[in-house]
C-alpha cells in the first residue's frame, strides 16, 4: 500500500519542489477560510491539509494530486460542530476514514464509469465559478494599489512561461509570489498579506484521541455524518482524478486513492485535523506548474507546516493579490471554454445536463449533489433515447402477420413494446422476429409472455425466434 518507487518519486525533482512551494503557500487562505466555514480554530483546517497531504503522498494512487482540507466537506461538518463541539468533529473524521477504507477495497470507485463527460464539463464549470466567487471578498478590500499587484501578478503568470530558456524552469506562480512580496517590500505597500488572515498556531500537531464517549450513542450522533463526509469526500476525489488524468495523460489508481484518502482522513482526526479530500483547484496549480511526482504532494505538506509554524514571520511579506491572482489564473483554466464554444453543436441533452449541474453547484455550493443531479439527468436521457430507438415493423402475407422488433427491451420501453402489436386483427398465424433486438430485465421478459398469451388467447398461433443468446437465456431463466 506504501508508494515508494523511484520514478514515482524523483523522476522530475526540481520541477516538483518549485511547484509543491506554491502550492503549499496556496494551501494557507484556503485552510484558514474552510476552518472559519466549518466553526473552527484556524489550526485545524491547517493542521488537517498538512496530515493529509503528506499521508495522501505516500498512500494515494494518483501522482501530483493535492488533498487537504475543502470547503465542500467543511460546508458538511457545521451542524455538527454546533451541537457537539470539535472532539465529535474528530472523531467523526476518523470514521470517514474507515468507511473509505472499506470503500476503496470494496472498489466503489467503479461507479465513475456513470458519469459522463456533460457531468464532467458541468463540475468543472461551477467549480470554476465557485473558486472565482471566492476570490472576491477578498479583492472587495483591496484598493486602487491592491488590484495593480492583482494584475501584475495575472501578467506575470500568463507571460513568464513564454520567456525563453528560463520561462519553463521556474513555475511561474512562484514567480508571481516571488516578485509581488520582494515588491510589496521595497515599496513599504500597506497591503493585506497571508498573516492578515487569523492567528497561526504555535506547535506542531500532535497525536490525541478524541476526547468523546466510546459508546452506541456516540456512534449514532457521527455516523451519518461521517458517512456523508465519506461519500462526498470520495465523490470529490475522484472527480479531481478524473480532470488530472486528463491533463497529464496519465492514469492513477481510483481505488488505491480512495484508501489512502482514508488512512489520510484517520491521521488528521488523530492529529487535530478535519476531514478533507483532493482539491482540484490546487491539483491544477500543482500539474500545471510541471508537477508529475509525489514529491510535489509531499513537499506542499511540509512546506505550508513550516510556514504556519516555523516562518510565519514570512507571510507578512506576500500580498494576498499574488494568491487572489493565482486563484483566479485557476479558475479560468479549470473552466472548459470548450463547452462554451461548442455549444450550439452538443446535443440538447449534454447542454441540458452540463447547465443542471453547474446550477445546482452554485445554488447549493454542493459538488456532490450537482454531480448525483447530473448522473440522474444523464441515466433519464438515455433510458428516453433507448425507448424511443424501439420500433416494431408488420407485414401481412398468407394469414401470416410477421412482426420485427428493433431497439432495446427493458422495464422503460416494454409498455411501448406491448402497444405495437394489433390483438384484434384477425390472423392464422403471428411470428415475433427478436434478432435486431435485446431483452433486458424480466419485465420486458413478462411484457412478451404477455403478448404471447394474448395472442393464444384468441387462438392464434405465435412462433418467437432470433433471441440472441443472453436474452434466450433470461428468457428460460424466467420460465423455469
Amino acid at each position: 500500500m506504501l508508494q515508494l518507487k523511484k520514478e514515482q518519486w524523483f523522476s522530475n525533482i526540481r520541477t516538483d519542489v518549485l511547484a509543491g512551494l506554491v502550492v503549499g503557500l496556496a494551501l494557507i487562505p484556503e485552510s484558514i477560510a474552510f476552518s472559519a466555514i466549518a466553526g473552527v480554530d484556524p489550526q485545524v483546517g491547517l493542521y488537517a491539509s498538512f496530515c493529509i497531504a503528506v499521508t495522501i503522498a505516500f498512500f494515494g494512487g494518483r501522482t501530483a494530486m493535492i488533498s487537504a482540507a475543502t470547503g465542500a466537506m467543511a460546508l458538511l461538518m457545521i451542524t455538527l460542530v454546533k451541537d457537539h463541539g470539535l472532539q465529535y468533529l474528530l472523531a467523526a473524521t476518523v470514521l470517514t476514514g474507515v468507511i473509505q477504507i472499506i470503500a476503496g477495497y470494496f472498489k466503489v470507485a467503479k461507479l465513475m464509469r456513470f458519469v459522463s463527460q456533460s457531468v464532467v464539463y458541468g463540475f468543472l464549470n461551477a467549480l470554476a465559478i465557485l473558486i472565482f466567487v471566492a476570490q472576491l471578498p477578498e479583492m472587495s478590500k483591496m484598493d486602487s494599489l491592491g488590484y495593480i499587484f492583482m494584475l501584475l501578478g495575472l501578467a506575470i503568470i500568463y507571460l513568464f512561461p513564454h520567456l525563453p530558456k528560463i520561462g519553463k524552469a521556474i513555475p511561474s506562480p512562484l514567480i508571481c509570489i516571488i516578485v509581488l512580496s520582494g515588491l510589496a517590500l521595497f515599496l513599504g505597500a500597506d497591503l493585506r498579506t497571508v498573516s492578515d488572515l487569523g492567528k497561526f498556531p504555535e506547535t506542531l500537531p500532535i497525536f490525541l484521541i478524541p476526547e468523546i464517549p466510546f459508546n452506541l450513542e456516540t456512534f449514532t450522533i457521527i455516523f451519518p455524518y461521517s458517512i456523508t463526509l465519506a461519500t462526498v469526500g470520495l465523490l470529490e476525489t475522484m472527480m479531481t482524478t478524473t480532470v488530472i488524468n486528463e491533463v497529464t495523460g496519465t492514469e492513477g489508481d481510483r481505488h488505491q486513492e480512495c484508501r489512502g484518502q482514508g488512512i489520510a482522513n484517520i491521521v488528521s482526526g488523530f492529529m487535530g485535523g478535519m476531514a478533507g479530500c483532493a482539491m482540484i483547484g490546487q491539483s491544477i496549480i500543482n500539474v500545471s506548474s510541471g508537477a508529475r511526482t509525489r514529491l510535489s504532494t509531499l513537499v506542499a505538506g511540509v512546506f505550508l507546516l513550516c510556514l504556519v509554524v516555523f516562518l510565519k514571520d514570512w507571510l507578512a511579506y506576500v500580498p494576498m493579490a499574488a494568491l487572489v491572482a493565482i486563484m483566479v489564473m485557476v479558475s479560468f483554466t479549470t473552466f472548459q471554454w470548450n463547452s462554451v464554444k461548442q455549444f450550439s453543436k452538443h446535443p440538447m441533452s449534454f447542454n441540458v445536463v452540463m447547465i443542471a449541474v453547474v446550477i445546482v453547484v452554485l445554488a447549493t455550493h454542493n459538488l456532490a449533489l450537482g454531480v448525483l443531479v447530473g448522473v440522474l439527468l444523464s441515466a433519464l436521457f438515455i433510458i428516453n433515447q433507448l425507448e424511443s430507438s424501439v420500433k416494431v415493423t408488420s407485414e401481412f402475407k398468407d394469414n401470416i402477420r410477421s412482426y420485427t422488433v428493433y431497439g432495446q427491451i427493458f422495464f422503460s420501453s416494454s409498455e411501448s413494446f406491448y402497444q405495437f402489436f394489433d390483438f384484434q386483427e384477425r390472423v392464422s398465424h403471428v411470428r415475433i422476429d427478436l434478432s435486431h433486438a435485446h431483452i433486458w430485465d424480466i419485465t420486458s421478459v413478462n411484457i412478451l409472455k404477455n403478448v404471447v398469451q394474448k395472442f393464444e388467447s384468441k387462438q392464434i398461433q405465435v412462433e418467437i425466434f432470433g433471441l440472441n443468446e443472453a436474452s434466450s437465456t433470461l428468457l428460460d431463466r424466467v420460465s423455469d
